[in-house]
Formats: structure tokens, sequence, C-alpha cells
């Protein structure tokens, strides 16, 4: 039981976490907001063909499935975690600052691949970390982490102006001085407590990796997130070729997030089973792909964005609660590390190829996208029986 003089402190300690957490997941959330609608448009600028533009945006989902893993088992097993965090923020903004520096495609691929290597872990290990503190200090984590998707939408915003005001061949010091912000907001991240578990290791790996309804869900998420990759690539080079501003593209990207947002937000309302979420998911990524290949008029192209929060966040809801119901909760890190790889390396593939496809047919390269996502529909659609007959969890949170 706590004495009076320590619940203002436990609360003063509890609110800079939180407060510092909420600021870092912003200033990180800024980076991939003006990143990933815009590195591509530069790499257009300083003279980077459609099939290098592939390859080189391949290689953060390359690193997810390589070297992403090494490094957050490297932290996790040091208890250094935050450490590692503002190692990885650092290391990443000198990153930036030296690919923006290249020119030629190859120097910039190798310089961005190891660009790539220490900033992809940031994601999950600032997870961990506010998981740690999550049951450390009893916080809800949507809250959190809604001020990055927030964050993101206002950098996509932000760097969408500059794009109308700057020379496109400047785009990657916007993203430059993001990055430094990170790293300044990653020093005010709060130590934690060490939280280490002593429980027995269990070598369970094989039964999960032989359970073909867990494939279902993992390879039915991979298709449809992957889906978005095409877009999420050339959507902004594409656009400006219609003539669409730089701002009204910031404003396409934000729209989707802020579905996206409120997606996440209602979600604990949804009754609907998990696999036909990620059902509907994949169907309206169908539609959403179909809709951006025709070129459609402005006000049809900002629906088609709206439908953003269920193509990737009525997915990813759908998804994280089959994880949940299906992995059991001794083998949970385990099943989301499998998912993390089976998804870098299908969207590391897609990167690539998608690259070749739109240098061949343009925006017709959505309707490969279209494709993906209805495999990925069809498939789990296929399995949801299966899904709902007889979960393997063994706690039904997590």
């Amino acid at each position: 039981m706590q004495s009076e003089s320590q619940i203002p402190i436990a609360a003063a300690t509890k609110r800079r976490f939180a407060v510092s957490l909420a600021v870092f997941y912003s200033a990180f959330f800024a980076v991939l907001g003006t990143h990933v609608p815009f590195f591509p448009v530069w790499l257009k600028a300083i003279g980077i063909d459609a099939v290098w533009i592939g390859i080189i945006a391949a290689l953060p989902a390359i690193t997810r499935f390589t070297t992403l893993p090494q490094v957050t088992a490297f932290a996790e097993k040091r208890q250094a975690v935050r450490a590692a965090i503002m190692v990885s923020a650092l290391a990443t903004a000198i990153g930036f600052t030296m690919v923006g520096l290249q020119q030629q495609p190859l120097a910039l691929f190798l310089i961005y691949a190891l660009t790539c290597m220490v900033w992809t872990p940031t994601m999950p290990l600032t997870d961990a970390y506010a998981l740690r503190g999550v049951a450390r200090y009893g916080l809800d984590y949507g809250p959190l982490r809604l001020w990055g998707s927030a964050a993101f939408a206002a950098g996509s915003l932000a760097c969408g102006y500059l794009v109308d005001v700057i020379a496109p061949r400047d785009l990657i010091w916007v993203i430059v001085a993001w990055a430094v912000v990170a790293v300044a907001a990653s020093l005010l991240l709060q130590p934690l407590d060490d939280l280490r578990r002593r429980t027995p290791e269990r070598h369970a790996g094989k039964p999960l990796l032989r359970d073909a309804d867990f494939w279902a869900v993992i390879a039915s998420a991979a298709l449809i997130q992957s889906s978005h990759i095409a877009f999420y690539t050339f959507s902004a080079i594409n656009w400006q070729l219609q003539g669409i501003s730089g701002l009204t593209i910031a404003v396409l990207w934000t729209l989707g997030i802020m579905a996206e947002i409120v997606v996440f937000a209602l979600s604990p309302r949804f009754s609907l089973q998990p696999s036909t979420l990620m059902a509907i998911g994949g169907v309206v990524a169908v539609l959403r792909w179909i809709v951006t290949a025709s070129e459609p008029p402005l006000v049809l192209l900002a629906i088609a964005q709206l439908g953003h929060g269920f193509s990737f966040g009525l997915t990813i809801v759908g998804t994280m609660n089959l994880l949940v119901q299906r992995v059991p909760s001794h083998q949970i890190a385990r099943g989301q590390g499998y998912y993390a790889a089976c998804n870098g390396l299908l969207g590391a593939a897609t990167s690539i190829a998608s690259g070749a496809i739109y240098a061949r047919i343009g925006d017709n390269v959505y309707y490969v996208m279209a494709a993906m996502a209805a495999a990925g529909a069809i498939l789990i659609w296929s399995a949801r029986h299966r899904l709902t007959a007889q979960p393997q969890s063994e706690t039904s949170g997590g």
C-alpha cells in the first residue's frame, strides 16, 4: 500500500514517462510521415530511375526480416532497450545526412541500406519500451500510440506544403531535420526499472510453424499489407505527373492516416470476428487500388484514400486479434517475429517487383496490387471457420 506522500511522486513519474514517450512517438512518426510519401520524390528529383527507386525502397522491408531481429534481441538480452532507442535515433539522423549527400544509385543504395539497419529497429524497440512502461505504470498503450499516427499525418502535411516551396532535391533535408528532432526527443525518455522476467525458456517453435491456420493469418496479412507497397512508393510521383500539387498530395495522405486513427480508436467496439475484419480490409484494398489506377477525379480519389482506415487499419486490428487468439501466450513474441519476417520478406519482393512493373505500365501497377489484396482476402475468408472454431491461446489478453 502506498503512503500518501508516495502517490504524488508516482503520479509525476507516470506523467513524465507518458509525456516523454508521446513526444518521441511524435518525432519518430514525423520522420516516417515525411519519408514514406516524399523520399521517392526526392530520389526521382536527383535522377534515380524507377527500377532503382523500387530496389532502394525495398531496403527497409529487407532489414525487417534480416538485421532487425538481431538488433532487438541484442538490446533485450542486455536490458538496454532505452539506450538502444537513443543510439538508433542518433545513427538514423547521421545516416540520412549521409544519404542526402549522395547522387549515384549504387552509393546511395549502400548508405541507405546501412541507415535502414539502424532505423527500422527503432519502432519495435520503442514499442517494447512502451509496453514495459504500460505494465510498470498501469497506462493504456492506445492513447500513447495515437500521437504517432497524428504526427505522421502532420509531418506528411508539412512536407507536402514544402514541396511547393522548396526544390524537390532539398526534400531529404526535411527528413534529416525531423530525424534530429527525434534524437533530441529520445534523450527525454525516462529510465525504467529492470523488469526482467526469470521464466524458463520454452523451445516450442515447431508446433507453431506447423499450424496451417497460423500461416493463413500471417500470409493473408502480408498479402493485404504488401498490396500497399506500390502506393507508398509511387503514389506521390504519379499524382505529381497528373498535376496534383504537393500540398494536395499531403492532404490525400493525411485523409488516409486520419481514417486509420479513427479505426484504431473505435476498434474495441467492433463485434465482427477478426478474420472477417481482415477479409473486409482486403476487399476494401481491392476497390481502393482499382479506383486509384483509373486516375479518378480528386473527390473520388479522396474517398479512396479514406479506405486506408479499412485496407490498412482494419487489417492490422484483425491480424493482431487473431495472433492473440491463435498463438499460445508463451509463444506470442515468436509468433510476432514470424509475422514481421513474413511481412518484410513479401514487402521487399513486392517493392522490387513494383519498381520494374511501374517502369513498364505506370499506374496500372495498382491492378497487380489489387490482385494481391484479393488473394489475401480469399485466403483469410477460406480459413475463417477454422480460425473461429478453436482458438489456441492460453489467455485472451495480450
